[in-house]
C-alpha cells in the first residue's frame, strides 16, 4: 500500500475521531466511548506509522536503523487489544470490567515482549517494507515478529468470532454494524496470515516476502477500514432512528396543535417558531405551543362530559390510554368552543380543583391520533379546535 493510501485512511480516521471528541469530552469516563476513541486513534497510526516514508523519518530522526518496526507492531497490538475492549464494553454485563482488565494486562505483557525482544536482537540494517522476513530467522527479533503476529491473530480471531455470534441475536442497525466489523476481522486477518507464511517460507528458505508487502497490507487496509465502518453503522443507525422518532412524533402531533390554531392565535399564545431545523427543537416548540392551550383551557374544562365520555368508551373497550384520549378530545372540545364564544365554566365543574397535571409526548400522541381519527371520518366537527391532555388521572 502506498504512502499516500496510508495517509489518507489516517486523515480519515482523525475525522472520525474529532466527530467523537464532542462525546468524549462530555463522558469522559464512559469505557464505551473510550474503547471507541482507541479503536479509531489506535488504527489511524497503524496507517500513519506502516508508511514507508514515515518508518524512514523516525528512524532517520531516532538514528536507530529499524525503531519504526517495533512502534508499529505495538501500535498494531494496541489495536487489536483495544478492539476486543470494544466488543466486551459493547456486549455488557456483569463481568464486563474484568473482561476488559485481564485483556489489557495480557496485551501489557506482550507491548513489554515486543519492547524487550527489539532491546535484546541485533536489527542494524534497515528494511522499510520487508522487516518481518528479513529479520525472520535473527534471534530475538524473530521471536518478537512471531508474539505480535499471534497476538494480532489471536485479538481479531476472538473479535471476529464474537462479533458474528452476537450477530445472530440481534437485529437493525447492530446487526449490520457487527456483520460488517466480523468481516472486517477476518479480512484483517490476512494480514497476519499472509506475514506468518512469509517468515515460516524464509525460515524454510524460501522467499516469499511479497505476501508481506503486498497482500498483507492491502487486507489490513481494507480489513480496518471495514472494521470502522462496523463500528459506526450501529451509532450512525441510533442517532438516524432518534431523529427520525423525533420527527414523527412531531407530524403525529399536528392534529392536535391545530385543534389549537384558533385560541393560539386569538389568545397569543403560540411561542416563536424555532429556526433551528432540529426536530428535537421543533417537537418542544409545538409541544409547548400545545400545553399553553392546555392550559388556556383548563378553567373550561367540563369535567362531567369527561367522565361520561370516558365510560362510554371503555365500554366499547378495555384500554384505558385509548378511552382517556377519547375524553379528552371531547372534553377540550368543548371547552374550545366555550372559550371561544365566552360561555363560562359549567357548573358541574368544582371551582377549587386544581389545575391538571401536564401530559407528556405518548399522551399527547394519542390525543392527536384520536382527533386524526375524528377529523378524517367528520365523526366530530373540530372548528376551532379541541385538544386533550392524555395524562390526568381519572
Amino acid at each position: 500500500m502506498s504512502g499516500l493510501i496510508n495517509y489518507i485512511s489516517c486523515g480519515i480516521l482523525w475525522l472520525g475521531l474529532l466527530a467523537k471528541a464532542p462525546d468524549v469530552a462530555r463522558n469522559r469516563r464512559d469505557p464505551f466511548l473510550l474503547s471507541i476513541s482507541s479503536v479509531l486513534a489506535f488504527a489511524s497510526l497503524c496507517f500513519l506509522l506502516g508508511a514507508a516514508p514515515t518508518v524512514g523519518f523516525i528512524n532517520q530522526v531516532s538514528g536507530v536503523p529499524n525503531l519504526a518496526a517495533p512502534l508499529t507492531y505495538a501500535t498494531i497490538t494496541a489495536y487489536s487489544a483495544a478492539h476486543v475492549i470494544l466488543i466486551v464494553h459493547w456486549r455488557g454485563g456483569p463481568t464486563t470490567a474484568r473482561t476488559a482488565r485481564r485483556w489489557v494486562l495480557v496485551y501489557a505483557a506482550v507491548l513489554a515482549g515486543i519492547a524487550v525482544t527489539y532491546a535484546l536482537g541485533d536489527a542494524s540494517e534497515e528494511r522499510r517494507t520487508d522487516f518481518d522476513t528479513y529479520y525472520a530467522t535473527t534471534p530475538f527479533i524473530a521471536e518478537m515478529i512471531v508474539l505480535y503476529l499471534v497476538a494480532h491473530l489471536t485479538a481479531v480471531t476472538v473479535s471476529a468470532s464474537r462479533s458474528l455470534g452476537w450477530a445472530r441475536r440481534v437485529h437493525g442497525p447492530l446487526r449490520a454494524g457487527l456483520l460488517t466489523m466480523g468481516l472486517g476481522t477476518l479480512v484483517t486477518a490476512g494480514y497476519g496470515v499472509s506475514k506468518i507464511v512469509a517468515v515460516i517460507a524464509r525460515w524454510c528458505g524460501r522467499d516469499w516476502s511479497v505476501l508481506g508487502t503486498t497482500i498483507a497490507p492491502a487486507c489490513a487496509g481494507l480489513g480496518a477500514a471495514l472494521t470502522v465502518v462496523g463500528i459506526l453503522v450501529p451509532l450512525v443507525g441510533h442517532h438516524l432512528t432518534h431523529h427520525a422518532r423525533l420527527w414523527r412524533e412531531y407530524m403525529r402531533l399536528r392534529p392536535l396543535e391545530q385543534a389549537l390554531e384558533g385560541l393560539l392565535k386569538r389568545e397569543h399564545l403560540r411561542i416563536p417558531r424555532p429556526s433551528r431545523p432540529s426536530p428535537a427543537v421543533w417537537l418542544a416548540w409545538r409541544q409547548n405551543s400545545i400545553y399553553n392551550g392546555l392550559h388556556y383551557l383548563d378553567r373550561y374544562v367540563d369535567s362531567a362530559l369527561f367522565q361520561r365520555t370516558y365510560a362510554d368508551r371503555l365500554r366499547l373497550s378495555d384500554d384505558l390510554a385509548e378511552a382517556e384520549a377519547a375524553a379528552w378530545a371531547t372534553a377540550i372540545t368543548a371547552a374550545t368552543r366555550a372559550a371561544r364564544e365566552g360561555r363560562a365554566m359549567p357548573s358541574s365543574v368544582d371551582e377549587t380543583r386544581s389545575s391538571p397535571a401536564r401530559p407528556e409526548v405518548p399522551a399527547l400522541l394519542r390525543i392527536a391520533d384520536e382527533l386524526a381519527r375524528r377529523d378524517g371520518s367528520a365523526a366530530l366537527p373540530l372548528e376551532d379546535g379541541a385538544v386533550t391532555a392524555g395524562s390526568r388521572s381519572v
